[in-house]
């Protein structure tokens, strides 16, 4: 079994392709799947993928066609 992927902070603003001072604010308000290893921000690719998905539905409001 393959071990999951774990991204710094820096590769994961690379992967989104934003800022790693954006990614910080995210992590930091817990907006973005994240966790802390000895102090420093990780992110499970599978769990940003997800969090890609949720968040990025067109979301319709009423009266909307």
């Amino acid at each position: 079994m393959k071990g999951a992927e774990i991204m710094t902070i820096q590769e994961c603003a690379k992967y989104l392709k934003t800022s790693i001072s954006t990614i910080y604010r995210l992590a930091q308000k817990r907006r973005i799947p994240s966790f802390k290893v000895s102090g420093q921000w990780r992110f499970k690719k599978e769990l940003v993928d997800s969090w890609i998905s949720e968040n990025s539905k067109i979301k319709v409001t009423k009266g909307e066609t």
